[in-house]
C-alpha cells in the first residue's frame, strides 16, 4: 500500500477548511454589525407574533439566522440518506436543494410585503431601463442583488439544465418578472420596476459564477438517472 496516496486530498480539505470558516466568520461578523436591529424583532418572534417579526425586514433576517442550523441538519439528512442508496454528489445536490429554498424563500417574503397603501393606491409601473436604479441606493441594490443570488448559486449544481450564463440570465430575470406582475396583480403598493428585473438577474448571474466549478454536468445527471448513455454509431 502506498502511503502517499492520500496526500494530494489534504490540500483540498485544508483548502475546503478554510473557505468555510473565512464563511463562517463573515456572517458571524455580518450579524454582529446588524445585532441591534435585528434583537428588536427578536422577542416578537420567539413568541411566535405575526405582527413586528414576519411583517418586518428584521424580523424576517433574524428567522432566516435563526433556522440555519436546521437547514444544516436537513441537508445532512438528504445527504445521508442519498449515500445510503449511492447517490453520487451526494452532499452537493442535497447542499444545493436547501440552499435553494433557505435562500430564496426569505427574499420572495420580502418582495412581497406589502406597503401602508396595499389595496387602495393604485398599482405602478416603470418600464424605463436605469431610471430608479438611481433611487435605489445601495442597500436598495445590493437587496435586489440577493434576491434570486441563491437561486442562480445553487441551480445550476442541483440541474443540469440551468447551468450556463444564459439559461441562468432567463431564469433569473423570468423569476423577477413573476414577482414584479404579482406585485401589481395585488397591488401591494410596489413599484413593478423593469430595474428590479434586471438587478435581480444580474445577481443570479453572479452568484452563479461564484459557483461555476461545481456546476452539475450533463453526464453527471444522466449518470444519477440510471439511463445507460447512447452509443455513438460510426461512421459508414
Amino acid at each position: 500500500m502506498n502511503p502517499n496516496a492520500s496526500l494530494p486530498a489534504s490540500p483540498r480539505l485544508t483548502r475546503r477548511l478554510v473557505l468555510l470558516s473565512l464563511a463562517f466568520l463573515g456572517l458571524a461578523s455580518a450579524v454582529f454589525v446588524v445585532r441591534r436591529p435585528l434583537m428588536m424583532s427578536a422577542p416578537r418572534c420567539m413568541a411566535g407574533r405575526w405582527h413586528g417579526c414576519f411583517d418586518t425586514f428584521n424580523g424576517v433576517v433574524l428567522m432566516t439566522l435563526v433556522t440555519v442550523p436546521l437547514a444544516a441538519l436537513v441537508v445532512c439528512a438528504l445527504a445521508l440518506r442519498r449515500r445510503a442508496v449511492g447517490v453520487t454528489s451526494a452532499w452537493r445536490l442535497s447542499l444545493a436543494e436547501v440552499g435553494m429554498v433557505h435562500g430564496t424563500v426569505p427574499f420572495l417574503w420580502l418582495t412581497m410585503m406589502p406597503g401602508a397603501g396595499a389595496g387602495t393606491v393604485p398599482a405602478r409601473v416603470s418600464l424605463v431601463p436605469l431610471r430608479d436604479l438611481l433611487t435605489m441606493g445601495v442597500l436598495g441594490i445590493v437587496g435586489n442583488l440577493l434576491v434570486f443570488a441563491a437561486l442562480g448559486f445553487f441551480a445550476p449544481m442541483r440541474f443540469a439544465a440551468p447551468a450556463s450564463v444564459p439559461r441562468i440570465v432567463a431564469l433569473g430575470a423570468g423569476c423577477s418578472v413573476l414577482v414584479e406582475t404579482a406585485q401589481y396583480v395585488l397591488r401591494l403598493d410596489r413599484v413593478s420596476s423593469v430595474d428590479d428585473v434586471l438587478v435581480n438577474a444580474t445577481g443570479a448571474v453572479l452568484a452563479a459564477l461564484a459557483s461555476r466549478r461545481w456546476w452539475r454536468t450533463a453526464a453527471e445527471a444522466e449518470s444519477a438517472s440510471g439511463r445507460p448513455r447512447p452509443t455513438p454509431t460510426p461512421a459508414g
